[in-house]
């Protein structure tokens, strides 16, 4: 993650600075950029819940957040009693469509048109609207209206093939559509979407995966297409993959019927093997990154050196380049060429994980703690037993006891790539079950 699109997804959801689609792009953007800006928004959201001072526009800012969490029955009251205004019209009427209430849609659709709201934008959505209420005819009859710079648009393109599909055009015809609504905009969901969907039913599997995948890289992502996607990656026999799609559905709708069947299926799947060799893999690295320089026969030099640095343990060493020991007083090539030959005994290399940083981590109060979750601090993470993407991330980390796990705070390990809030979830219960908690719990 990057620390500025942080603060700026934090800014502009708690300021009270200008919010419209500008902003909400923004926000879509960051975390289709970056699928962990999702429990970033949450959290965000749940400070501006928390404010008691909420103004009418504070609230169009909250109900569109709502929104884009998938919590669409918060958003729909919030937005009811919002400033009236253009926007909170027409993230009503989004929330209404996604609710299944058609009619009501379209009402707010047409109050955003008169309050101000792109023109465009609302009789394209009314459009998708009429479509989704069976009435396809009144919704290709929307389309013909519009004119001008509009018709280039990928969104008008993809609205007019789906309406074109829904009215049994030819599929040709269909395609054509959405490949010019990707040439204009090549992160345009629906269009990947539908282009998707044809490869797959034809049986392009090649195709219809690297287009699902596209499709899953946009924000808000189609629940159809995280669900397709998953059940290939299933095919492929990569369950873990296919867990995360089902896991990203379950994030906004966790009550998804399709998504918990599937994720529970992909966790029992064939991967257990899988699992297991990865484990065996992550605890023997475990091992050898936690095994002390002491136990080495090294020269006193390299030995004063290397205490001074405040390096122990072999894993030290890997996240300390070789400027690093260079830099330190009395450590020269000799006791350089030393440290290499005791690595590579152990099949390791100086440096080889500096780039996740080596950070002076905040000390843990052991006054606090009984005997017995003192001992526990010292028992290895792998004991934890925690799912292949949370050990893979404790890896990265360089993570090897749990004493070094609890020193992290949730944010530091939502730091790692392909560590997520349900990733998260997973640590502080495992952690919780033993008394243990991370740091700023």
């Amino acid at each position: 993650m990057v620390p500025a699109v942080h603060a700026d997804l934090r800014d502009i959801v708690l300021s009270n600075s200008t919010f419209g689609p500008r902003e909400i792009t923004q926000l879509t953007g960051s975390i289709a950029d970056d699928y962990n800006q999702f429990s970033a928004l949450r959290d965000a959201v749940a400070e501006l819940e928390t404010r008691e001072d909420r103004s009418p526009a504070a609230a169009v800012r909250l109900g569109v957040c709502y929104f884009l969490l998938g919590r669409y029955r918060q958003s729909q009251e919030t937005l009811s009693s919002a400033d009236g205004g253009a926007l909170a019209h027409f993230y009503l009427g989004k929330t209404k469509f996604a609710l299944g209430d058609y009619q009501g849609a379209i009402k707010a659709f047409e109050s955003a048109k008169k309050a101000g709201y792109n023109s465009d934008d609302c009789a394209l959505a009314i459009s998708e609207t009429h479509r989704y209420d069976k009435n396809p005819a009144k919704a290709l009859e929307t389309l013909d209206k519009l004119s001008g710079a509009v018709e280039q648009t990928a969104e008008y393109l993809y609205q007019r093939g789906s309406t074109v599909a829904a009215l049994g055009g030819k599929p040709s015809e269909v395609v054509a559509l959405f490949e010019r609504a990707g040439g204009v905009d090549g992160r345009h969901a629906g269009a990947l979407f539908g282009v998707a969907m044809e490869n797959d039913r034809r049986g392009n599997d090649e195709s219809a995966l690297g287009l699902y995948q596209r499709a899953a890289a946009t924000f808000p992502t189609y629940v159809g297409t995280l669900i397709n996607l998953g059940i290939l990656y299933e095919d492929r026999q990569q369950f873990d993959r296919a867990q995360l799609c089902y896991q990203r559905v379950l994030d906004a709708y966790p009550d998804h019927p399709r998504a918990r069947l599937y994720v529970k299926d992909a966790s029992a799947s064939g991967n257990i093997l899988f699992d297991e060799e990865a484990q065996r893999r992550n605890d023997r690295l475990a091992q050898v990154l936690n095994i002390p320089v002491t136990d080495f026969e090294l020269s006193v030099r390299s030995r004063n050196c290397l205490q001074k640095m405040g390096v122990r343990t072999l894993g030290d060493l890997t996240r300390t380049s070789e400027a690093e020991l260079l830099n330190s007083k009395n450590f020269g090539e000799t006791s350089l060429v030393e440290i290499r030959d005791m690595l590579h005994s152990k099949g390791l290399e100086l440096g080889q994980f500096a780039a996740e940083g080596t950070k002076i981590e905040p000390t843990v109060d052991l006054a606090t703690m009984s005997p017995d979750e003192q001992a526990l601090l010292e028992r290895p993470i792998a004991e934890l037993n925690l799912s292949v993407r949370a050990r893979k991330c404790m890896a990265r980390l360089g993570l090897t006891l749990i004493a070094e796990l609890v020193r992290k705070t949730g944010d530091d390990l939502l730091e790692c790539k392909n560590f997520g809030v349900t990733s998260l979830n997973e640590v502080r219960e495992k952690l919780t079950a033993m008394g243990l908690k991370l740091r700023g719990d």
